[in-house]
């Protein structure tokens, strides 16, 4: 079962269960995610799918923080809310002794000594993270392994 296949049997369960938070937050994830399909002229591959649900998790985040910092918390609330159902459709989270482990596999297989060598670390890292840690966070590790 896709991704795409899912959502719309939760979608589905949401509209019989009468709940309306859910229902309308699984349909604005199945919207982007039909909308990429409509780019791109075929069904998304699973990695294009992460990549999707990563850039909405991004979006509801920086809503949610934007709308706490102009005191709205009720709007804040709302895209939190959102966030918790999108966070359900996501790989699990990496821990930290994870996140250690490959960034130290990397730094040794590329040989990186110096900041100069970030690019290919990172360049190793990412694929093996992807949707499961954030990018920054990883990124800050390596440049502080590395200096």
């Amino acid at each position: 079962m896709t991704l795409v296949q899912e959502l719309e049997q939760e979608v589905k369960e949401a509209v019989l269960a009468r709940d309306e938070a859910r229902r309308d937050a699984l349909r604005l994830i199945l919207s982007s995610l039909k909308s990429a399909e409509k780019e791109l002229l075929r069904p998304l591959s699973e990695e294009e799918e992460l990549q999707v649900l990563q850039r909405e998790r991004k979006k509801r985040t920086e809503a949610a923080e934007a709308f706490h910092a102009a005191g709205r918390a009720e709007q804040a609330a709302k895209e939190e809310g959102e966030l918790a159902i999108l966070e359900e459709f996501m790989p699990e989270p990496l821990s930290e002794d994870e996140i250690d482990s490959i960034v130290d596999d990397a730094i040794a297989e590329n040989g990186a000594t110096s900041l100069r060598d970030m690019g290919r670390v990172m360049a190793d890292v990412m694929p093996q993270i992807a949707g499961r840690a954030d990018g920054s966070a990883v990124s800050q590790l390596v440049r502080e392994k590395l200096a």
